[in-house]
């Protein structure tokens, strides 16, 4: 029988701990010829990388504590290691050094200079070395990234410009291809795809531009089985498939590349009869199909899933992890002769009726200036309870700020709808997934467009009742913490905020980031310190005097990208204004959490505080927090 109960307050089986308990992230995909591996970021080890082996149908670890496969190339890494013929080549976190695991899990350092990361690995077997790139810490504020070979030492084969990635070795080891960008560019602004050939000693001689530039965003560059070079390219204005001499291959609104955050992204590989298979994204939900090259035809695949991770192809198999709206994120193994899938490692073992399960609605909604911005919206859902008043809400800003939000089963919003809130995930303007135009909406706008849409995303949600306009809240990590504080600062429409690492100073930050991101404000703000003004103008730490809703920021003590500082000065000026204001600082956490008992007390902390807030009593059993001026 169902209970009626004020939204908010429901009880639900989705729960923190079960969020986090038995919890993996699955990670990069690798084959080594048939034999498959990934590595699993897993919560309940601190947030260890665990390389993990296929074998026989069954999941083998293969990398042994201490050894943590993660990277900080770039700070966000990705790309940590690769195999070849049993031997595993990867860095390891702790020292950042690449080491070598052997087929008998023997571990040999290879490179422990205490300056220099390496990431995105590729094994060259003719000449029995490794393609990789390097990242050396000079000093705090000097940073050189350059393309390397690793053999019996370490060889620069390309530098100069400030950042490089995806190498791609030709199949006859005759030619290299990778790409490179400069600032104040980011990888999707522009990047230069460059091929040169390879000495018997493998340095690159005859490097050549193919394609690329200032405006023009090149990703996965890859050789197909015969030698011919393909790449993706946003030359018309979406991430499509090009050939070498520049030919489309199937020319469409959709996005077959994604934002180059971190390191071993793949959207495409070739079949054995030549075809193409390829995931791509529409609206901001993603497909996994087959483009045959001849005809340029795209067959879209009858799969479940509507977000991809990571992706492999070899002989008539696709590898991949992907998720839905009502399964957890999955890897998996698709024969495409027989179409058939098989499962191979499940992000989690869930079992939850589905009663308790809310799935997404795509919303589309007008904003600023006669545009459509796009979002997810999550219903509550229990089928023990309904309630008695008008549901709250919680708007979703994701980080990036280009990135995207995906409809796939995500249980932390779970835990909120199942209590009785709605959720809605907002893809903003400046967001991935709708193409180039879409995502340049942020040029020189951050803080403007991305705070206007998730404002008309709830007000639209409002306007047509399905949530509580006096109760709505709006939370964000990194970047999505930044729009979340400058929501609460210089608009009055949210009640209550949560910032994750957010940036309450852009022009601390500008000062004081990683080299990755030292210019990216350039292009969401301006030049600094040419634009001094307008950092200071959109800096909600600035502009405390108008704020005047509760905020609770969480942040971890040793994140380089966002420093803990940012969280401190807001929580200090918002506590010397009587605000009520909470603050939880995580030791050992970086830029987002990884760790199983912070996971869960930041969701935890979160509910608490709404409670107190919007005046309902969460069912849960709830370790009480410090909410300073609480009246």
């Amino acid at each position: 029988m169902t209970e009626a109960k004020p939204y908010g307050s429901w009880d639900s089986p989705i729960t923190s701990s079960m969020i986090v308990e038995s919890s993996i992230r699955l990670g990069d995909i690798v084959l080594d010829g048939d034999e498959l591996y990934w590595n699993e970021i897993r919560p309940e080890e601190k947030g260890r990388s665990v390389i993990v082996h296929w074998k026989n149908g069954k999941c083998e670890d293969v990398l042994s504590e201490p050894y943590n496969a993660r990277t900080r190339v770039h700070e966000y890494g990705g790309g940590a290691f690769t195999v070849h013929q049993g031997k595993i080549y990867f860095s390891n976190f702790a020292d950042q050094g690449f080491y070598v695991q052997n087929e008998k899990g023997d571990v040999e350092a290879i490179i422990t200079e205490k300056t220099t990361r390496y990431a995105n690995p590729v094994f060259d077997q003719k000449r029995k070395a490794v393609y990789a790139i390097e990242e050396i810490h000079c000093s705090e504020h000097e940073v050189v990234n350059r393309l390397v070979k690793i053999g019996k030492n370490v060889e620069v084969i390309a530098e100069g410009d400030d950042f490089y990635s995806m190498p791609a070795l030709h199949p006859s080891g005759t030619h290299l291809a990778f790409i490179s960008w400069n600032h104040p560019n980011m990888p999707w602004d522009g990047t230069t795809l460059w091929v040169g050939k390879l000495s018997d000693e493998g340095t690159l001689i005859d490097v050549k531009a193919i394609a690329g530039g200032e405006s023009e965003s090149i990703f996965q560059p890859m050789w197909s089985k015969d030698g011919s070079l393909y790449y993706v390219s946003d030359r018309n204005g979406w991430w499509n498939i090009y050939q070498e001499d520049g030919e489309c291959l199937c020319s469409m609104e959709g996005e077959f590349g994604q934002p180059l955050w971190v390191f071993g992204m793949e959207n495409y590989g070739f079949l054995d009869d030549g075809r193409i298979a390829t995931v791509y994204t529409v609206k901001g939900t993603d497909y996994l199909g087959i483009i045959d090259p001849k005809t340029k035809t795209l067959e879209t695949l009858d799969l479940p899933f509507t977000s991809y991770g990571s992706f492999k192809v070899k002989n008539s198999y696709l590898y991949f992890t992907a998720a839905s709206p009502s399964e957890v994120r999955i890897l998996s193994r698709y024969d495409v002769d027989n179409r058939t899938l098989e499962c191979i490692r499940k992000s989690k073992e869930l079992e939850v009726d589905p009663g308790y399960i809310s799935l997404p609605e795509t919303v589309e909604f007008p904003t600023e200036n006669g545009l459509t911005a796009y979002g997810f919206f999550y219903p509550p859902k229990n089928i023990d309870f309904k309630g008695t008043d008008s549901p709250p809400l919680i708007v979703k800003s994701h980080g990036g700020p280009s990135a995207r939000v995906v409809p796939i089963l995500n249980l932390e919003i779970q835990y909120w709808t199942s209590r009785g809130f709605g959720v809605l995930d907002v893809n903003y303007g400046g967001s991935t997934g709708y193409g180039r135009k879409y995502r340049e909406r942020l040029k020189e706008n951050w803080g403007t467009v991305d705070v206007d849409d998730c404002i008309n995303g709830a007000l639209y949600l409002a306007k047509n009742g399905r949530v509580d306009r006096d109760r709505m809240a709006i939370k964000g990590g990194s970047a999505g913490g930044y729009t979340t504080l400058a929501a609460l600062t210089f608009r009055d429409v949210f009640k209550a905020g949560a910032s994750y690492y957010g940036v309450s100073d852009l022009e601390a930050l500008a000062k004081d980031t990683h080299k990755f991101e030292a210019r990216y404000l350039d292009g969401l703000i301006g030049p600094y310190p040419e634009e001094k003004e307008r950092y200071i103008a959109l800096s909600p730490i600035r502009h405390t005097n108008q704020l005047s809703c509760p905020v609770i920021l969480l942040q971890g003590a040793e994140d380089k990208v966002v420093p803990p500082d940012q969280a401190e000065m807001m929580f200090e000026a918002l506590n010397k204004k009587h605000i009520p204001v909470a603050y939880i600082l995580f030791e050992e956490e970086q830029h987002g959490f990884r760790m199983a008992k912070n996971i869960k007390k930041a969701l935890d902390s979160e509910l608490y505080f709404y409670g107190k807030i919007f005046g309902f009593t969460p069912c849960d059993d709830l370790d009480p927090i410090t909410i300073h001026n609480l009246q």
